[in-house]
């Protein structure tokens, strides 16, 4: 049976999720997922100043975009995106693991979680791996950089999908596919940020494929990307921050 989940296309055509414990997804097969403490919540409330007043309203809005972060969410939340909200220049994690930069943030996770820091590392090893080291998103191209070669595909949005976990936690995949054949290119691209609506990314994982179904089954392999200006120590500070 397919993977549990809510389809939503979009109407609007554009022009151009650190580890809260491995789950499985509802498929009636059980599968492995993500967890989603990864690093960034991209909650734009967390960008409020640090004054003295913090209303009522702003801590109800905290708590609830921590509710989203968590996957925790109604189907009528959810809301189309644009290409725009992941526009940059990004860089893959998956290098600073391998010459030992993440070692910091697998040892705090093994303070607070119940795995080695050895057992992280290699968990994260699975999902981070990746050769595309760098993604250039502009309008709605996609660059890749991948072993010394760059390649470019024009793509449009293809809607949304609503996962469901075994937990009762969910995400969401947002989907562009591939507009014209682009040599080297995959038909689809799926985003999981653990934002739910409109608003920019401070990171994401990363779903491609030529099958649109197959990648909503994948949930062990999630390249995950941050702005390419961030040095590694910044990014070592973004994860175990969150």
């Amino acid at each position: 049976m397919p993977l549990l989940s809510s389809k939503a296309l979009s109407a609007l055509a554009i022009s151009s999720l650190a580890l809260a414990g491995i789950q499985s997804v509802v498929a009636d097969d059980k599968h492995e997922h993500h967890d989603h403490d990864h690093g960034h919540s991209h909650d734009h409330s967390h960008d409020h100043s640090h004054g003295h007043d913090h209303s009522h309203d702003h801590d109800h809005d905290h708590d609830h975009s921590s509710d989203i972060y968590s996957g925790h969410f109604s189907d009528d939340q959810v809301a189309d995106r644009p290409l725009s909200d992941w526009e940059g220049d990004w860089q893959s994690v998956y290098p600073y693991l391998e010459d030992g930069t993440l070692g910091e943030v697998f040892a705090h996770k093994a303070e607070h979680g119940d795995k080695t820091a050895e057992e992280y590392k290699q968990y994260y090893t699975t999902g981070y791996e990746t050769d595309v080291d760098r993604i250039v998103i502009e309008g709605n191209s996609f660059t890749f950089y991948e072993n010394g070669e760059e390649n470019t595909g024009e793509y449009q949005y293809d809607g949304y999908e609503i996962l469901t976990y075994e937990t009762g936690n969910r995400g969401v995949r947002f989907i562009f596919e591939l507009e014209d054949e682009a040599e080297n290119m995959p038909q689809y691209i799926q985003f999981s940020d653990h934002d739910i609506y409109p608003t920019d990314a401070h990171h994401f994982h990363l779903y491609w494929g030529d099958d649109r179904e197959a990648l909503l089954d994948e949930v062990t392999h999630w390249p995950t990307y941050y702005p390419s200006e961030l040095s590694g120590d910044e990014i070592v500070e973004e994860m175990i921050a969150h």
